[in-house]
């Protein structure tokens, strides 16, 4: 059991194949059971449960990427409960039981990781818009001190050349 990869460059997913040892990565394979997408977050993983836990009792060796994935999807924890049955330590039916708890649980995990990348998204955006707020405030009010100095500078500048013309019209208008 092997991943075969698909896709373009630094885009990679991956089919779950079983192959045989000697034939090459993206060579020839005997089953697909399923892919795998590390690109999306949480990693998008699809797989036929049966098929996977078939071949392992048939005695098809996983790598270790292949092997966390079914250990994920709780393949290997299904494989280690039907040895426990045929070792008589438990019935078929607790074996059920306890996968079924474990897969529920599992996915309590999957949906709480789920809502806390949702959250931390919503919340960063609302952080940075808020920050963006306060720098456009801040910039707005930079803006508006420098017009009202601008402003008065230009006011103080006129109001002395208003008093000179009017200090030269004054006394032509006694002369006269």
């Amino acid at each position: 059991m092997r991943l075969q990869r698909q896709g373009r460059k630094r885009y990679a997913y991956y089919h779950i194949v079983i192959a045989d040892s000697r034939a090459p990565r993206d060579g020839r394979n005997i089953d697909r059971i399923g892919s795998y997408n590390p690109n999306t977050n949480p990693a998008t993983i699809d797989l036929d449960f049966d098929k996977a836990l078939t071949w392992l009792a048939n005695g098809a060796q996983p790598t270790d990427t292949v092997r966390a994935i079914l250990s994920y999807k709780g393949v290997m924890y299904k494989k280690h409960l039907l040895g426990g049955v045929a070792k008589g330590a438990f019935t078929a039916e607790e074996a059920e039981v306890k996968f079924e708890a474990w897969v529920a649980e599992k996915a309590k995990k999957v949906q709480a990781k789920k809502d806390g990348l949702v959250n931390s998204s919503e919340s960063s955006r609302k952080a940075q818009l808020a920050a963006e707020a306060k720098k456009n405030a801040e910039r707005a009010q930079a803006i508006a001190k420098r017009n009202a100095e601008a402003a008065a500078a230009a006011q103080a500048a006129s109001a002395p050349a208003a008093e000179e013309v009017a200090e030269e019209a004054a006394p032509e208008e006694t002369e006269g």
